[in-house]
């Protein structure tokens, strides 16, 4: 085995800002073995085109049951999903869900997720002392509520499911993390008892009824791992799109001038927040079925391989000038929402959420401003979902 670079070593340093590493790591290559803050020691795949490569490449595996390392418990079987599945059983299950996630049901949002933004910044500008915590303002409880509705999960139950929710994507210790997992296992599948009875206008209603030309049809624990998918990956992401794509116009006050004069800038200025310091840091884990060469390391079969697309993101062999926030720079092709068969099913929804709130908040907010010193924020732990647990702002 080669030498192994031990990320823990860098301490709440790479936590908090992860990019100079990356490129110390680059610079010396695409692709290295590592040890985790957590302990595990896997392959970590940082240059752009090897992180394309990678996600693209259907010899690593997404079926943890299969080729993980650790047998999976009841309740972790009881969330597998299409993004633990390879094809043929993720283009199925893809498929299905697609029939009804659709670009014109995802559209239909838009007022409604204007009209939650609009409330909720009315609720944030009538704070006193003219102060707020934009993550518990805005950035959380909008794609949080979008979701809820678009899946049909009642009001009183949501604060539960963020508590559940954030412990799986950004544990605090191992037990929370089971907890919230057997928690989220028993939850779901009453909800989705509840919707077969009392079917409504929902996504989640409309995934039991669906069906394609030859009759096929989610099952009782594909539906479970499916709720779970959406429910989690439709808000956890762009709590951090809007938190970490404000912060990043209020760190760089001439991109946020750039902005207020020419809001035509407002989508290529969401799309550089994603390339910038995008919602997730590294792509959830893949196997390696065989021995494969990438970079010019030779990762051997049952491999677990991280995919670090932030790394990827700021390699200025693809982008020019890679660790400048430029709202006017052509971003395309970045991976901030992966790359392949697993490219993220709900991204047109995130970016509409992000475009809303962000052009909401400027047209309220003239004099919105950071409230705190950037190195006084606390970042959410994990390697996983990159952001900040608050995001205070003054107006």
């Amino acid at each position: 085995m080669p030498d192994i670079v031990d990320l823990g070593a860098y301490g709440q340093d790479f936590v908090a800002d992860p990019y100079p590493y990356y490129a110390k790591l680059r610079a010396e290559g695409p692709v290295h073995f590592v040890r985790l803050p957590d302990g595990q020691e896997a392959w970590l795949v940082v240059g752009y085109d090897e992180v394309r490569s990678v996600l693209a490449d259907q010899r690593l595996s997404k079926d943890w049951t299969t080729y993980g390392a650790t047998e999976a418990t009841e309740e972790e079987k009881t969330l597998v999903n299409m993004l633990d599945s390879d094809p043929p059983e993720h283009t199925r299950l893809r498929k299905l869900v697609a029939k009804e996630f659709t670009s014109r049901r995802v559209e239909a949002l838009r007022p409604r997720v204007q009209s939650i933004t609009d409330e909720l910044v009315d609720a944030m500008l009538a704070s006193p002392d003219g102060r707020a915590d934009l993550v518990e303002a805005l950035a959380f409880p909008l794609p949080m509520t979008v979701i809820c509705e678009l899946l049909g999960v009642p009001d009183l139950e949501r604060d539960d499911f963020r508590a559940w929710s954030n412990e799986m994507v950004a544990p605090t210790s191992q037990e929370a993390a089971e907890a919230a997992q057997r928690a989220m296992a028993r939850y779901l599948p009453v909800l989705i008892e509840e919707k077969r009875h009392n079917p409504g206008d929902d996504l989640l209603s409309a995934l039991i009824r669906t069906s394609d030309e030859d009759g096929d049809r989610l099952a009782g624990e594909e539906l479970t791992g499916m709720a779970f998918l959406l429910l989690v990956a439709g808000h956890e992401t762009t709590v951090n799109l809007i938190s970490n794509g404000v912060r990043a116009l209020l760190q760089h006050p001439e991109q946020l001038a750039a902005l207020r004069a020419d809001p035509s800038l407002l989508d290529n200025a969401v799309e550089e927040m994603l390339r910038y310091d995008g919602p997730v840091e590294t792509a959830t884990w893949r196997f390696t079925t065989e021995p494969i060469e990438v970079g010019g390391a030779v990762i051997p079969a049952r491999a677990m391989v991280l995919v670090a697309l932030a790394s990827a993101d700021r390699d200025p062999e693809r982008f020019a000038a890679a660790d400048d926030f430029d709202i006017t720079r052509d971003a395309r092709g970045h991976v901030a929402f992966g790359h392949g068969i697993h490219f993220c099913l709900g991204a047109p929804l995130a970016r509409m959420e992000g475009r809303i709130a962000v052009r909401t908040l400027l047209d309220r907010c003239p004099g919105l401003a950071l409230d705190a010193e950037p190195d006084a924020l606390k970042w959410r732990s994990g390697m996983l979902i990159r952001g900040t647990e608050q995001l205070p702002v003054r107006w």
